[in-house]
């Protein structure tokens, strides 16, 4: 072959292989497993049905194998238990945890401040805040103070759980028990500047882009470099039984259930064998209970809601005018203004609630016991009492006080005072028991 066609051949040759080798790369990467990204969401107080929904996805996370698990958070705080269930899950990961406050306006305060430093991640957006993390004693939804020894104890016992788990995450420990004790916040850029925090990141997707390629200390301390890209990220969500279970626990519906608990066992008393009433507002009462083992109550809404169906029997059985059934409607309306109050939100039931659900069950409540009043006064229209004034004929002889007599077509005991022959018509004048009290209607011949 002479030399020209030689270098013919190698040039084809090249030219084959420079187009192949574009198509060979993307089948390669192809090839190539995207990273699991599992994402779950702290929205609102911290309470133990969302502690349950963490605390089972974080599981499912470790079994299937994630790369990460990325929790966006934007919450007031919530319950020292609940937060105590989610931070031993975090630290218990085998997977890597970050924890975002995100949006921009979001919070991550008070529980949420310590779930943020627990994280082996913790990145805030631009725009947001954590901190405020004193821990606060209430009774009946509202705080109290306390005397220094036990508010020593309590803050002691915060700020050791928390240097337990920050400083093996490598935060600055100091700065951070600060927002127990002197119950300071800290904007994104101060908590990243004071090494609480390791990122400040615009969006998810920014924040993985950073996290791809970073290596890890893990709380046993292990190093693990994060593999993120390409990822696929999976929004988990709560349970529909989670979520029926939040949407209980909120004020609001806490309200509705305990109403019409209410009411349904009032109408079943009132009016039994109705069945219905009874057993819906049973079931309301109940789901009501479970409602009140976890929201913040206030024992002087509960009072003022029981005075208030006591305001509307009242107005039912007396002429007050109005008087009455007024005071039980604003003793309802302060009763549910009142009754739930979280120290750390303030959320109660709202005012237009509070106004739909009060107004209606007064109105029921009146009208259902000026019913049951009425009805007493009603004369039976069947049965034996009201037999009085009819005739019957005597079909055995009245004598010594004693005899028989026969009223529509059955056989009664009967008693009379004066002697009454047999086949003699007698009027009813009362009734005792299985005895008929008779008086003849002609005298005697």
């Amino acid at each position: 072959m002479s030399r020209a066609a030689l270098v013919a051949v190698r040039l084809v040759l090249a030219a084959s292989l420079s187009a192949g080798l574009p198509a060979l790369i993307p089948s390669v990467a192809a090839q190539t497993p995207a990273a699991r990204i599992i994402e779950l969401r702290i929205d609102g107080e911290v309470d133990p049905v969302l502690a349950e929904y963490l605390g089972e996805q974080i599981e499912q996370a470790n079994r299937d194998g994630a790369a990460l698990i990325l929790i966006a958070m934007d919450t007031p705080g919530g319950l020292d238990t609940a937060m105590r269930d989610i931070i031993r899950h975090i630290l218990e990961s085998a997977v890597p945890v970050a924890v975002y406050v995100t949006p921009s306006g979001a919070r991550g305060a008070s529980a949420g401040f310590f779930i943020l430093l627990a994280a082996d991640i913790a990145a805030m957006a631009p725009g947001t805040h954590t901190g405020a993390a004193s821990p606060l004693m209430a009774v009946g939804g509202y705080p109290i103070t306390i005397d220094e020894t036990l508010k020593s104890k309590i803050l002691n016992d915060a700020t050791a759980y928390l240097r337990s788990y920050a400083g093996m995450r490598g935060r600055n420990v100091d700065l951070a028990v600060t927002a127990i004790t002197d119950a300071k916040a800290f904007t994104e850029r101060e908590a990243l500047d004071g090494k609480l925090i390791d990122v400040i990141a615009s969006s998810r997707e920014a924040l993985i882009a950073m996290l791809n390629g970073r290596a890890v200390t893990r709380f046993n301390g292990q190093t693990r470099r994060l593999a993120l890209e390409p990822s696929q990220v999976i929004s988990v969500a709560m349970s529909t039984r989670q979520r029926f279970l939040t949407r209980i626990v909120e004020p609001d519906m806490f309200f509705v259930l305990l109403i019409v608990g209410v009411l349904g066992l009032y109408v079943e008393f009132t009016h039994p064998g109705m069945i219905a009433p009874g057993v819906i507002g049973s079931i309301a009462m109940v789901l009501a209970l479970f409602a009140m083992h976890i929201l913040p109550i206030n024992l002087t809404g509960v009072v003022l809601i029981a005075l208030a169906l006591a305001l509307f029997v009242l107005e039912a059985k007396y002429t007050s005018h109005g008087v009455l059934g007024a005071g039980g409607v604003i003793a309802m309306l302060l009763g549910a203004l009142l009754l739930v109050r979280s120290p750390i939100t303030g959320a109660g039931v709202s005012v237009g609630v509070a106004l739909g659900i009060t107004l209606p069950f007064a109105a029921i409540a009146i009208i259902l016991m000026r019913l049951v009043l009425r009805s007493r006064s009603w004369t039976p229209l069947a049965g034996v009492d009201n037999w009085i004034g009819d005739l019957g004929t005597i079909t055995e002889a009245i004598e010594g006080g004693r005899g028989m007599v026969s009223v529509h077509g059955e056989l009664w005991r009967a008693a009379s005072s004066t002697p009454v022959p047999q086949g003699a018509r007698v009027r009813i004048v009362r009734v005792a028991g299985l005895t008929l009290h008779v008086e003849p209607t002609e005298p005697a011949a």
